[in-house]
């Protein structure tokens, strides 16, 4: 870094209310660590940031002095996009206020959220906005790339129950970003990533759900893998759109919901989440606690809160994440047998072969309804390596790699935004956004025309003429 850059980040830090934390205070390796351990790298300044104006200085100074920005959410995304070498590093993850509207059905919520927060605080209402399945996971990274969870069948993307953003611009404005105000801004928001501005606000859509519904999970021997599978797909085709249901394929974790004789075995599991009524909603996944010979069973009445931290156990911040996906038509009978075979070769007790399903609201909407692109698919796999030692990076990589290639022939051609890591280029850039990749081209011209945000799933911003 050149001593004037150095001299204005220094000079930044009088224009905090947060703090400023550079390579020699004690906390920075604390302050740049994120969620996935394989990434290390060392930005040269961490704005901590409490508000709006902190992250406008930032950008402003970021502009005037050429530095590369990075910004911060929650830092839970797969690529370690919130971190960069040589960077001025935006950390939003003290920003995590959230106010609800119960009669307008709204909630707004600070760009440091992370899931867990906005479910909190929607949930004494009785209502939810439409976020993922990890509680630790950030409200804008997930919303930015297009979001799915357990409420996706019913109500589509999470970015498309948007009302609103608040968006701080490359020229160091402060905007709103919606139907009404800025639509091309707002558009390319939904699904296109951190590409146009830092979003510091976002407004949700509220549905009632809960706070009681029917969820958990019921698991099986991994040698039953492909009778359940059969009942999985049975499930996507005939369920109503308030039961969402995800596959799992991994070894069995040391949970005591698990006898131990199963303990550091394979088996197969369905994560189940009905939001309907509750009667109704018991009935309806009763055939699944009654399938096969279960050897483990939560599947019950519970808190819908509760419901959306069931997996948190799975992926603890500092492991070593490795995902690969695709985007899928259905889940045909040839991609359950290729995943019931990799299963086999799992090589670390905390990777699994995930299925979630899509198939529903999204599907309804047009393909260039918001950035996201990709309206044809009805289900996404994850091939998701998770270990905790650098010594089997190869091992874990490699298995990961083999099963994406056997996943690969039953892609629509699209992946996921948000499951993209580091390695992947731009090709695999464009088939996350399908056809609406050259009109992102042209926001990004607008919004952004010096590439300013860039330190993300990169769009550059079309050539004048």
């Amino acid at each position: 870094m050149t001593q004037s850059n150095r001299q204005a980040i220094e000079g930044l830090r009088a224009s905090l209310r947060g703090q400023l934390v550079l390579p020699e205070d004690a906390s920075y390796d604390e302050t740049r660590s994120i969620w996935n351990g394989m990434i290390d790298r060392r930005p040269a300044a961490i704005a901590r940031c409490l508000g709006v104006g902190d992250v406008l200085a930032c950008v402003n100074l970021a502009r005037e002095a050429g530095l590369t920005l990075c910004i911060r959410g929650g830092g839970h995304n797969i690529a370690g996009l919130a971190v960069r070498d040589d960077a001025l590093m935006v950390d939003m993850s003290l920003m995590r206020g959230v106010w609800v509207d119960p009669e307008g059905r709204v909630a707004r919520a600070q760009a440091g959220c992370v899931l867990g927060d906005v479910d909190r605080e929607t949930q004494l209402h009785g209502l939810s906005a439409v976020l993922g399945f990890v509680s630790n996971t950030g409200i804008a990274g997930l919303t930015l790339g297009g979001g799915f969870g357990y409420l996706t069948q019913k109500h589509g993307w999470t970015s498309d129950n948007v009302r609103a953003m608040e968006v701080v611009t490359a020229d160091g404005k402060l905007v709103r970003a919606s139907e009404d105000v800025n639509a091309d801004l707002f558009w390319g928001l939904r699904g296109g990533g951190g590409n146009f501005g830092v979003v510091t606000g976002f407004e949700y859509e509220l549905y009632p759900v809960g706070p009681e519904i029917v969820g958990g999970a019921v698991a099986w021997r991994g040698e039953d893998a492909p009778a359940v599978l059969d009942l999985y797909r049975s499930v996507l085709e005939t369920a109503p759109p308030e039961l969402a249901c995800v596959a799992a394929l991994r070894i069995a974790p040391p949970a005591p919901w698990l006898p131990a004789d199963v303990h550091g075995r394979p088996i197969v599991a369905l994560f189940v989440c009905h939001t309907g009524p509750i009667d109704r909603a018991e009935s309806d996944v009763a055939h699944i606690k009654a399938f096969g010979s279960p050897v483990g069973d939560i599947l019950q009445r519970r808190s819908y809160v509760s419901q959306q931290s069931l997996i948190d156990a799975t992926q603890p911040n500092g492991r070593r994440y490795y995902w690969k996906s695709e985007y899928l038509p259905g889940v045909e009978e040839g991609l359950c047998a290729a995943l019931v075979d990799q299963a086999e070769r799992i090589q670390s007790p905390h990777s699994a072969i995930l299925l979630f399903p899509l198939g529903g609201a999204l599907n309804t909407l047009p393909q260039e309804h918001s950035a996201v692109g990709n309206r044809d698919a009805r289900a996404v796999v994850n091939i998701a390596a998770a270990w905790d030692s650098p010594d089997h990076d190869d091992n874990n990589i490699e298995w990961a790699r083999g099963a994406w290639r056997d996943a690969r022939p039953y892609s629509t051609g699209g992946t996921y935004l948000n499951f993209l890591t580091e390695e992947e280029g731009d090709e695999r850039v464009r088939s996350a956004l399908g056809s609406n990749y050259e009109r992102l081209t042209q926001v990004k011209a607008r919004w952004d025309p010096h590439n300013l945000f860039r330190a993300n799933k990169n769009i550059a911003p079309a050539r004048a003429g």
